[in-house]
């Protein structure tokens, strides 16, 4: 009979399967990280009924470490738990940012990537080849990774979850929908939508965009059945492209030999959110002015008709924002280049001030 596990302790059982061997002071550090109110009694009780069950065991001065029987439960159990966690850990961390893209201060979430000491100079390389796109700029926070995390350096950028804190910092009630596969060309192409009450007409010129251009969706998934972070799943599964970006030898128009796609395109994993029409300009403007100093892409699409007037004529309640995060950009591209040894989406907020240009911390690099 499989054991009957709460949503904490399959987050315990994920941690130490990261991070084992692991001890418990570690562990109380690390949850409260991820938004646990815990205390080290209560995660000392957690690991020894989890030892009892068989899915963890200790190594002498050490930790804990996941058995066999405590990896197959991780992967086969806990499915809809799992997609749940994910929800609600966005919504804890988005009530925590205080970024203020005007002033360009605050706290906002952080998507980390976990480097081997040899390899950092190359992943630096990587980010400054983006950050020369208009997906720029792309700041960046590089430091020592804890004796208990994976890598010797962790590298850390904005999360494109940033802006669901931005907007509901200003009431703007914005619902992730659905991460995505999405043809992104490195052209900048804005377009001025009027205002909200010209995107209330079929006609209305399309909202803006900025950091380049999304070409069109190539896959969409919800995350329902999924038991882990789809943008996760979308990365692991290889569905991103970025070398079709950095690679090409020239934007010509012509289609790649190994695709269908024309050169200078790729592919990229963001997600797509939606919020309030009759907050359209503001939403518009908090994005646009997010993006532009924490970069990515971001890319407003037409109303959906979702309700009627009682006199029957349609009216628009809901616009929608398509968004890759220089985050989840840096996941993508360090994974698809070889140079990453893990990554969290959702690592937890951040300082702004504490993240730089790729510029200087390449010097500052360079000078130890």
């Amino acid at each position: 009979m499989p054991p009957d596990l709460d949503r904490r302790m399959y987050d315990i059982l994920r941690l130490v399967d990261h991070h084992g061997p692991i001890g418990s002071i570690q562990l109380v550090e690390l949850l409260q990280l991820h938004g646990y109110d815990i205390k080290d009694r209560t995660i000392r009780l957690a690991l020894s009924e989890l030892d009892e069950l068989g899915l963890t065991e200790k190594v002498p001065g050490q930790g804990r470490r996941l058995t066999e029987r405590g990896r197959r439960e991780l992967e086969q159990g806990d499915v809809n738990a799992r997609l749940e966690r994910i929800r609600a850990r966005i919504a804890t961390l988005s009530s925590r940012v205080t970024y203020d893209p005007g002033e360009d201060g605050g706290d906002v979430i952080a998507s980390c990537v976990f480097l081997e000491e040899e390899i950092v100079d190359d992943a630096l390389d990587l980010v400054a080849r983006l950050d020369a796109l208009p997906l720029g700029p792309i700041p960046i926070r590089l430091e020592e990774s804890n004796a208990e995390e994976p890598g010797d350096r962790r590298l850390l950028a904005p999360s494109s979850i940033t802006l669901d804190g931005v907007l509901l910092t200003r009431g703007i009630d914005a619902r992730l929908t659905n991460a995505a596969v999405l043809e992104y060309e490195p052209v900048e192409s804005r377009s001025d939508p009027g205002g909200p009450a010209d995107a209330l007409e079929p006609d209305a010129n399309p909202p803006s965009s900025a950091g380049g251009r999304i070409l069109r969706h190539v896959d969409v998934i919800d995350g329902e059945g999924s038991s882990i972070d789809v943008v996760t799943l979308l990365i692991e599964a290889g569905r991103n492209d970025v070398a079709g970006i950095l690679e090409a030898d020239g934007a010509d128009g012509e289609a790649d030999s190994d695709s269908d796609r024309p050169r200078g395109t790729g592919l990229l994993v963001g997600d797509d959110r939606e919020f309030p029409i009759n907050r359209l300009e503001e939403a518009r403007d908090l994005t646009i002015a997010t993006r532009d100093a924490l970069g990515g892409v971001v890319d407003f699409q037409r109303p959906r008709e979702r309700d009627r007037l009682p006199g029957g004529d349609p009216t628009w309640a809901f616009g929608s924002v398509t968004h890759v995060g220089s985050g989840e950009l840096l996941l993508a591209a360090l994974d698809e280049y070889g140079l990453s040894t893990s990554w969290e989406t959702l690592y937890g907020t951040v300082p702004r001030r504490e993240f730089e240009s790729v510029t200087r911390v390449t010097t500052e690099t360079a000078d130890d």
